[in-house]
């Protein structure tokens, strides 16, 4: 039975959402068309970032490769169109708010969102789930795209009966309030279905017998504690169906983390000296970062990863003797500690790099003669940030992105390292 008085919370995801934009361009049934995301110029091993929903019915899986799709099956390939995929997204976020405040709104996702339902049920005369179909259809009216939901009597049951319960009613709506939870929940397995717990802790939680919620919740709290540390709580909260965090709290929530890094994976195996040239247009990136955010630092990571299993990443963290934001100094930074710690006959597959001990630059104070050169470099960067702002990434480039295993003027036309376009 649902109250009124209770608390109430949806998440609502887009259905197959990359895949059902595609069909709705092409003014298909993403039901009945046989379609698939994917960059083919990646191989027959390239990831499908999504497949229609008509080709879930016949067995194929979301986020599979390309080659596992049997060859008895007939499928359109769309490539991927990131900033299409955002403005769908946009439009859908702007139907939201046609009903419901931003400030009980929080985009999960590109394609999901928790939406705090409490304060509309009197204002629109309608049940949760009747807020909620009111929403979905909404969408679909706008946009042809599909829409599940979960609800619940707080954020994490609202995310459960969305990835698990809404699967099994015919309506895609689930709903769970404690004690649904605890009849369909808590022995429910494989326990991976669950928000927040990957194989990693599913496999720690075996060591002990432990392969549902009922079981968690059940075990003693000073083991979980001396398993998992503090992230035990969430463990252990949710094994009871409780989540005290509002969207309230996420909005109002500031990071106390005062770093900015980078990663990239590269498109093949880069040898040492190639490499390098990625790692300056990254430094290049991460240096106007800093500047457009008025920030310095005077700690840098550097991590470098290898395509042999058996070869194990290097690098790791520096202090330098002076904060910085200027290119120059953190490019020679970068370049010594990568000089002297990656592996020399081992292709390299990724790169991360990243800058530690982020303060805000008015804090910092600098003898005269570095505070004039790095004013010097600073306009000039803040000059550049302008220019690629207004005509685009690849406006103004350094002279080593015109090299050729440099990837920088091809990734800005990337969106999550997808096709933009």
């Amino acid at each position: 039975m649902i109250f009124m008085s209770e608390n109430f919370y949806a998440c609502i995801d887009l259905k197959s959402f990359y895949a059902s934009v595609e069909c709705v361009e092409r003014g298909l049934d993403p039901f009945k068309a046989n379609l698939v995301v994917a960059d083919p110029a990646r191989g027959e091993r390239a990831i499908c970032l999504a497949v229609s929903p008509a080709l879930k019915e016949l067995g194929v899986p979301n986020r599979c490769r390309t080659f596992q799709i049997p060859d008895g099956i007939e499928y359109i390939t769309a490539l991927p169109r990131m900033k299409l995929y955002m403005k769908y997204s946009a439009d859908i976020y702007s139907i939201y708010l046609k009903y419901i405040s931003r400030d009980d709104i929080h985009v999960y996702s590109i394609d999901e969102c928790f939406i705090d339902l409490t304060p509309y049920l009197d204002l629109y005369n309608k049940t949760a789930k009747e807020m909620v179909v009111l929403l979905m259809d909404a969408v679909f009216k706008e946009t042809g795209i599909c829409a599940t939901a979960g609800i619940g009597t707080n954020m994490f049951l609202a995310k459960v009966a969305l990835d698990v319960t809404a699967k099994h009613v015919d309506d895609h709506i689930g709903f769970l309030d404690l004690d649904e939870f605890k009849k369909t929940i808590w022995h429910h397995k494989p326990i991976t279905d669950i928000w927040n717990i990957g194989r990693g802790i599913a496999n720690r939680l075996q060591k002990y017998g432990v392969s549902d919620l009922y079981g968690v919740a059940h075990m003693d709290e000073k083991i979980l504690y001396k398993e998992f540390g503090v992230n035990a709580e969430y463990l252990i909260d949710h094994s009871h169906g409780i989540e005290p965090c509002t969207i309230k709290e996420i909005h109002e929530y500031k990071s106390k983390g005062s770093s900015i890094s980078n990663s990239q994976v590269l498109f093949e195996d880069y040898s040492f000296e190639d490499a390098l040239v990625v790692l300056k247009e990254m430094v290049d990136l991460l240096s106007l970062e800093l500047t457009e955010k008025h920030l310095v630092s005077d700690s840098i990571s550097l991590y470098i990863g290898y395509s042999k299993s058996s070869a194990k990443s290097t690098g790791g963290t520096r202090k330098l003797y002076e904060y910085t934001n200027t290119y120059s100094k953190l490019a020679a930074c970068f370049e010594e500690f990568y000089l002297s710690t990656a592996k020399h006959n081992c292709p390299i597959r990724r790169i991360t790099v990243g800058v530690n001990n982020v303060v805000e630059d008015c804090y910092i104070q600098m003898n005269l003669f570095d505070e004039a050169l790095s004013e010097k470099e600073r306009k000039a960067q803040e000059a550049v940030l302008q220019i690629k702002n207004k005509f685009g990434k690849n406006a103004v480039l350094r002279g080593i992105s015109l090299e050729e295993k440099a990837t920088g003027r091809m990734r800005n036309k990337l969106i999550g390292g997808h096709n933009g376009e």
